[in-house]
């Protein structure tokens, strides 16, 4: 599965019980042929991708595209990438809250 099919999928994973009365915008640049810009929103239970970067976002995150596949397809551990720099979050406390109300990957 590539980034760009991933963040796509996001809508699909989404727990709404849990996403009821959170929301938050997050801006994807995952660079790469596999990648791209993406803007997830997330709001009254609902969550909607666009490709592009669209409004004012709440968190940034920055990767290469096969950096952020192998984390969110369990190929490396996601607080280890994080921590080595491959994979950069602008404001980890609205990232931490924006996994919680997603189910993770199915392992490939």
């Amino acid at each position: 599965m590539t980034a760009r099919e991933i963040i796509l999928a996001l809508p699909s994973r989404l727990k709404q019980e849990e996403a009821a009365g959170q929301s938050g915008v997050f801006h994807f640049q995952l660079e790469g042929e596999t990648g791209g810009e993406f803007t997830v929103s997330v709001a009254d239970g609902k969550c909607e991708v666009q490709e592009g970067l669209h409004g004012e976002p709440d968190c940034v995150i920055t990767a290469t595209a096969t950096d952020f596949e192998d984390a969110e397809l369990g190929r490396v551990n996601r607080q280890m990438a994080v921590m080595m720099g491959k994979i950069r979050i602008s404001n980890l406390g609205a990232m931490l809250k924006f996994i919680s109300i997603f189910r993770d990957m199915e392992p490939a």
